[in-house]
């Protein structure tokens, strides 16, 4: 007789099962496939670190492939590559994921391999010293991204020292010292029944990778979920010149609702009505019409923790006044009013891209998992559209103006002229004094 719990969310392609030790079988019958993609996701990522701890996750997604009691790497990498699978993990701030993709005949194995990874990676000492390099070189060039390096500013200006602020890839000082006792650590702590997903995808039968989950998995300690307590938003401005870049960095934002507020769907719509695609008023203003960036765009990153509206954009030191005298010019005007075209415009682009994931067998299968760790379900595919359906131009409105009545975040990196901080604060100052 099986362990697990069986629960039926609305959409009838998508099934889960819950063990008796709490992991989750999440599978999405895709019958029009043949290939099928099987992932185990565990939630935990940067936002779990201690700052001594901070990258562990990441390095234990890179050593997790390094050998298992039974296969050394070479054995690992052949037996999926036999299959004509492709392998790959992730870590991000709130989850580590590892996946196999392939036949889908071959699912079975796939929970097999990835339970062996998951529940069975000893670090091996030698190929922990050879993958701290690979790791290395993987943080210098993150660091070398100027880019990538105001989206880290950007993050300490919104949440300061809390562990949502961390970046994914860790301090170069916790990589260079991480030992093959801390890993196993780390992974004996959180990688739990409670913190699991087993996720497939494909043209597959739920009863059975259910019960394939239960034999690969199902003796994994029960323990509790890792959740960590929201942040509070600081706001400010960070800068950071970088030699060798010509150009000048911006990142800029505000605090929006949390993913479980039901007013976070109106903030994903105010950042496509604003800065997705090129006839948006952000795009359209400041690189049709005048030409300040090539690039720029903005969207809402939401969790369960936090929510950030995010305003991006690349420029040169000369043109920095000017984009962030139109910016803010944007902002105050969607404060005012909303111009129904960019709303409809928004409200179709939303929809396309909801079609366009549940289409993409990976980004589905991430967005699943991602509602049950949230939500404890996963939400029926109406259930966004109906929302975004709803909301009007009142409701977007509303919030371009809660954003600027709280505290702007910004961070500019690269070339960055004298002076930069002292404009940028005095400028976004004006946010709240809408008459300045």
């Amino acid at each position: 007789m099986t362990a697990f719990r069986s629960e039926r969310p609305s959409d009838p392609d998508t099934h889960v099962h819950t063990l008796a030790n709490g992991v989750r079988v999440l599978t999405i019958v895709q019958p029009h496939l043949e290939s099928a993609c099987v992932s185990v996701y565990v939630r935990t990522g940067s936002r779990h670190e201690s700052a001594r701890l901070n990258g562990i996750s990441h390095v234990v997604e890179h050593m997790a492939f390094k050998g298992t009691r039974t296969r050394d790497c070479q054995q690992i990498n052949l037996d999926a590559e036999q299959l004509g699978a492709e392998a790959n993990a992730h870590t991000d701030k709130d989850h580590t994921a590892y996946h196999l993709r392939g036949l889908a005949q071959h699912a079975p194995q796939f929970i097999r391999m990835l339970g062996d990874i998951v529940l069975e990676s000893q670090f091996p000492e030698s190929e922990l010293e050879r993958e701290r390099q690979v790791i290395l070189q993987e943080y210098l060039e993150d660091e070398d991204d100027a880019l990538s390096t105001a989206f880290k500013l950007f993050d300490e200006a919104c949440y300061g020292r809390h562990a949502l602020a961390q970046p994914v890839i860790g301090k170069r000082r916790n990589i260079e010292r991480f030992s093959r006792d801390e890993l196993m650590g780390y992974v004996q702590r959180q990688y739990t029944g409670a913190n699991v997903i087993v996720a497939v995808c494909g043209p597959v039968d739920p009863q059975a990778m259910a019960a394939q989950a239960e034999a690969v998995f199902g003796a994994m300690p029960a323990g509790a979920p890792n959740l960590i307590a929201a942040p509070a938003y600081l706001g400010g401005v960070r800068t950071k010149r970088m030699s060798g870049s010509s150009q000048t960095h911006v990142v800029l934002g505000f605090p929006v609702p949390t993913q479980c507020d039901p007013d976070m769907p109106a903030a994903v719509m105010a950042a496509t009505v604003f800065g997705e695609g090129m006839s948006s008023p952000l795009l359209d203003r400041v690189r049709e019409r005048l030409g300040l960036v090539y690039y720029a765009g903005c969207s809402a990153d939401v969790s369960d923790l936090a929510g950030q509206f995010v305003i991006e954009a690349s420029t040169t030191p000369e043109h920095l006044d000017a984009l962030f005298t139109e910016v803010t010019t944007l902002l105050q005007a969607q404060a005012v009013s909303i111009d129904p075209v960019h709303l409809e415009r928004a409200r179709n682009q939303l929809a396309v891209r909801s079609v366009r994931a549940r289409e993409r067998s990976q980004r589905r299968l991430e967005g699943a998992a991602q509602d049950l760790f949230v939500f404890g379900r996963v939400r029926p595919s109406g259930e966004w559209m109906e929302r975004i359906a709803s909301i009007d131009a009142d409701e977007v409105r509303l919030q371009f103006e809660r954003m600027l009545a709280a505290p702007v975040s910004a961070a500019i990196t690269g070339k960055v002229p004298a002076g930069t901080k002292e404009r940028c604060q005095h400028r976004l100052a004006s946010l709240q004094s809408p008459s300045a």
